[in-house]
């Protein structure tokens, strides 16, 4: 990596030329080369789906969504957890044209009804144990045409009969550069969540640009154990494997035995996955029980992930370094990659420039020198947010530089380190103070599980470090519990002054996106509605 002038990073990689493809062709084009390889097998019960299946299936899907009225430009919700349909529905639609808005399984009626609305999804794609919630949805936002379920259930389409459509395959001019193909809403870190209009071009191309870093070769085992409909999913568990011939074992959600047993039984050979499963792979003690040899690396995404917990993890397994890597929704999402053929990659760092990326470190006030919010520019830079135009202005300047609202340092070897939000940034009588860096500290006590830090006002109106933390159970031990106290000291024995804990919480568990992200807002709104 070298620098232009005084502030612009370009990758050493050579660049890639945009891949102007739908997705469906981005990622399906070899499904034929591919043939009876397994391309998804469901983790609990064995069902395999293989590369032609796939291929058939999608193009009968989207057969049958056209017949039944879907055009281009529709956008279709699509409302499931990790299943071995979820791919094929996902590329029907877009071979038929749609725009795929992906919605949190978890979604309250509510909150899914704001993303209908948001959208002006026309379609739902669900499964029947979501059923009741993608109803109830769709009746508060109005303008859905149908509600189709991927098992079955009485009164809806199934994905299932689609199958055996025998409608015409529909045949659509696809422009890569300008059509949406997928609208996932941005975890909403700040403020309200947003579509971001990901193009067929921007998904496609940043497949391309990770093709170096992160290559995969067909029959390669991979975990799908965090969610689809997050662009991390997307892209790493779902669009870059089928691209190559690998094989997905798709579980639902993360349960630590099940994504144990499944590592086993399959002989998985890649996980991607975020820092809490990190957390449990390096100290739960159900780990020891499984046969996990098979594994070959891990990667950490989604989150900030302590240098020390990565090498406790790593140690554990018996594997090479935790790889991570960097980027947001709003760029497809991939910016950053330590790369698989790393050797010792320096602890703490979220990876290297991906081909034909640029990045600048703007200097903020407060920050250290050299560090400062990370600017992107590259094909994979999304469209905009959807009926946004202030708050896409807002993200990405004229010159098409997106302000990621995140703050790094690049050291003399092109690595980038995250050291936080600039939104989460604790002001301590003008120090600024990363709670993700303590965050860090508190996860290396063996008597903490889980921990978040806050910024909140003490009596004088100074902004103060706040922990929440969950303690490891002690069964039995003499020790009686963790007290405030010795969590304290234990973090001021670590850090400069100004950047102690100065406020202990306990707590059962710490929200958390499906990604891993902490949700520090929720634990900001627990505070005020603790003090109001």
């Amino acid at each position: 990596m070298h620098q232009q002038h005084t502030d612009t990073f370009r990758s050493d990689y050579p660049d890639v030329p945009a891949l102007d493809l739908p997705i469906h062709d981005a990622v399906l084009g070899r499904a034929a080369e591919f043939g009876d390889r397994p391309a998804l097998i469901d983790g609990l019960d064995g069902t395999t789906v293989t590369y032609a299946q796939l291929d058939a299936f999608t193009r009968r899907i989207a057969a049958a969504l056209s017949e039944g009225g879907l055009r281009k430009g529709d956008v279709l919700a699509l409302h499931s957890p990790n299943t071995v349909a979820y791919p094929a529905v996902f590329y029907g639609a877009t071979r038929a044209g749609a725009a795929v808005t992906t919605v949190h399984p978890l979604a309250t009626a509510e909150e899914f009804a704001k993303q209908l609305r948001d959208s002006r999804a026309a379609w739902i794609v669900t499964v029947s144990p979501l059923l009741a919630t993608a109803r109830e949805a769709a009746e508060l936002a109005g303008g859905v045409r149908e509600i189709i379920v991927c098992d079955t259930a009485e009164g809806h389409r199934s994905v299932l009969g689609m199958l055996g459509s025998t409608a015409p395959e529909p045949d659509i001019a696809i422009d890569p550069a300008e059509d949406l193909a997928a609208l996932p809403y941005s975890s909403g870190t700040t403020g309200i969540p947003k579509g971001v209009m990901l193009t067929h071009r921007n998904i496609s191309t940043n497949l391309a640009q990770l093709e170096p870093v992160l290559p995969m070769r067909p029959g390669h085992r991979i975990l799908a154990v965090l969610p689809f409909f997050h662009i991390y999913g997307l892209t790493a568990l779902m669009n870059a494997p089928l691209r190559h011939g690998a094989t997905v074992i798709v579980l639902p959600r993360f349960d630590l035995e099940q994504f144990l047993s499944a590592i086993e039984t399959h002989r998985v050979q890649g996980l991607y996955v975020a820092p809490p499963i990190v957390l449990a792979l390096a100290k739960h003690p159900a780990v020891a029980a499984h046969d996990l040899t098979s594994l070959e690396y891990v990667l950490s995404a989604a989150a900030p992930l302590d240098a020390e917990l990565a090498q406790a993890c790593s140690k554990r397994l018996g594997l090479p370094p935790i790889l991570q890597a960097y980027g947001m929704t709003e760029l497809s999402p991939g910016t950053h990659v330590v790369p698989l053929d790393a050797r010792n990659p320096p602890p703490g760092a979220v990876g290297r420039l991906i081909p034909s990326t640029e990045m600048r470190i703007v200097p903020l006030d407060g920050t250290a020198p050299g560090t400062g919010e990370i600017l992107i520019r590259g094909p994979q830079v999304m469209k905009g947010y959807l009926g946004r135009p202030e708050d896409t202005d807002a993200m990405i300047d004229e010159d098409g530089w997106v302000h990621t609202g995140d703050v790094g340092r690049v050291d003399a070897g092109g690595w980038l380190y995250v050291v936080d939000r600039v939104k989460e940034l604790i002001k301590y009588k003008g120090y600024q103070v990363a709670p993700a860096e303590l965050e860090a500290v508190l996860l290396t006590d063996p008597r903490i599980a889980d921990a978040a830090v806050i910024g909140v006002p003490d009596e004088d109106g100074n902004e103060i470090p706040k922990a929440y933390v969950v303690p490891q159970p002690r069964p039995g031990s003499p020790l009686g519990p963790l007290t405030p106290d010795e969590v304290m000291a234990y973090v001021a024995g670590q850090v400069a002054p100004y950047k102690k804990v100065r406020r202990v919480e306990f707590t059962d568990a710490i929200p958390r996106a499906a990604s891993g992200k902490i949700l520090r807002r929720e634990l900001r709104e627990k505070e005020r509605g603790s003090t109001a």
